[in-house]
């Protein structure tokens, strides 16, 4: 038995009927390299095999009686892969808007809390003779890491590999009693104002160094939040998602990020920044202030033995969406980014994880209900317009029973006042951009994600034509990977 962290349980806290805290994965799957041909069988006991060494799946949730304190882990009695792992086939004529309204009406529907918080979904009849796995995990069981950490126990580096020491028999653990649950979480309940009366000089003392950070630091810093411009994808969500998803070259990102003198993640958010601005500029909609992103942090690092698997913060940074100039906004954009991490550490990167540790469930719950009953999100101002992550994925060709890994895109949630999520995943020579919004929010999502490598080929230009660069006169446009994902 396992007591969910701080963060895992604020993400179940928040979960509403139409704010759904599950992530997603794409990932599309080249059946040809697989040893025997693909069948639904012989991948049903690849993934059955594997459970063993994916522990968090045989999970769920035991809550608190009263709902006193933070859900435990234990393990189902009753686990039954045929539930999670799901078999269906894409609408003709199974290209890639089809697959991304089927993940779209996948991500739509909350996960059963009296299950363990997963579903794997194998998808046939896609017109380019892969198979999709869609993976469907409550945002309480994984993060970046996490999730990473997870999936490497699913994937192999070979079409064949030799068999993994895995567990040949499984026994659940005891649940624990009413009783018992209540009795732990006493001592959190009347704990939870001496944590609290903790927090507070730290938080107070992080504020202020903040503040006098801001003050000697000659240059950008983050964007305080609530003065992002509102935007039609900053309102209250419904249920309904809908998906997109693109590649572009990395080798192109990597050439930016080096004329520029700049990160990668600087690339990524210019990138997004660019996309925006052709969607919102189409639409007449482009605000004369700048777009605010949020960025998840992950923490891991510096938290230790810390109860959970979620281990994030977050940040705010401008995606300069104000300048016309690529050059100029990816500059902006870097220097900000710059400000901004020295900033989040100022204030303290483990703050948003301390103070969720002491979240009072029933408090934080009924808040978020009524949040998005009274539709409050559509009349505050703005926190932030949208969601940006990006995470470092695989360098190196990966399988998936046998076959051939041609495409990943993550998917993360959105939430009322910011109904689009933009996650970005590398995998060897490519960028996958991921894309989920409300769908009444943003009925057209292709269209801003059809712009992204647009919006990286005016930074390759700008980086032809800076001192130096290769000649103005013979630009290179970017590469946007075919999407089908198979090798060019």
């Amino acid at each position: 038995m396992q007591r969910l962290g701080g963060m895992d349980a604020t993400f179940l806290y928040f979960e509403t009927s139409t704010m759904h805290m599950h992530v997603l994965g794409l990932m599309l799957i080249d059946p040809s390299t697989m040893p025997q041909g693909y069948s639904f069988d012989r991948l049903h006991g690849y993934i059955d095999k594997r459970m063993g060494l994916v522990p968090g799946f045989r999970r769920k949730l035991a809550t608190v009686p009263f709902n006193l304190s933070r859900p435990y882990w234990v393990e189902d009695p009753d686990f039954d892969l045929d539930y999670h792992l799901r078999r269906i086939a894409v609408p003709a004529p199974g290209g890639h808007h089809e697959l991304a309204d089927l993940v779209g009406a996948i991500a739509s529907r909350p996960l059963d809390r009296s299950r363990p918080l997963w579903e794997f979904w194998v998808v046939e009849g896609l017109a380019s003779g892969e198979i999709a796995i869609i993976s469907k995990v409550h945002h309480s069981t994984i993060d970046g890491v996490t999730g990473a950490n997870m999936m490497a126990e699913l994937f192999d580096l070979e079409p064949d590999p030799p068999d993994r020491d895995v567990p040949d028999s499984w026994e659940p653990e005891r649940r624990p009693g009413d009783v018992e649950l209540f009795a732990r979480a006493l001592y959190d309940v009347v704990g939870r104002p001496v944590g609290v009366a903790r927090l507070l000089p730290g938080t107070l003392i992080g504020v202020g160094k903040l503040l006098v950070g801001r003050a000697r630091r000659d240059a950008p810093g983050m964007p305080a939040p609530f003065t992002a411009p509102r935007t039609a994808f900053n309102a209250t969500v419904t249920a309904h998602r809908n998906v997109a998803f693109t590649n572009v070259s990395l080798a192109d990102v990597k050439l930016v990020k080096d004329a520029f003198g700049v990160k990668v993640n600087d690339v990524v958010v210019a990138i997004c920044s660019g996309a925006l601005r052709r969607y919102l500029e189409a639409r007449g909609e482009l605000p004369d202030r700048s777009l605010i992103a949020a960025i998840p942090v992950s923490v891991h690092a510096t938290e230790g033995d810390r109860e959970g698997t979620t281990k994030v913060s977050v940040m705010f940074t401008t995606l300069a969406s104000d300048i016309p100039d690529p050059g100029e906004r990816l500059r902006a954009i870097a220097e900000t980014n710059e400000g901004a991490k020295a900033d989040h550490e100022m204030v303290g990167a483990q703050l948003l994880q301390d103070w969720a540790e002491h979240a009072a469930p029933n408090t934080f719950s009924l808040a978020a209900r009524v949040y998005s009953s009274l539709r409050i999100a559509d009349r505050h101002p703005v926190v932030h317009n949208l969601i940006i992550s990006n995470v470092p994925g695989p360098p190196i060709p990966l399988f998936f029973g046998g076959g051939r890994l041609t495409g990943m895109y993550p998917l993360g949630p959105v939430m009322d006042g910011a109904g689009l999520n933009v996650t970005v995943l590398s995998n060897q020579d490519r960028l996958g951009f991921g894309m989920i919004s409300c769908r009444e929010l943003m009925p057209q999502l292709w269209d801003l994600v059809d712009a992204v490598p647009a919006a990286l080929a005016e930074l390759v230009r700008a980086a032809d034509e800076l001192p130096g660069g290769r000649s103005a006169a013979t630009p290179r446009k970017a590469r946007a990977t075919p999407r089908q994902g198979r090798p060019a």
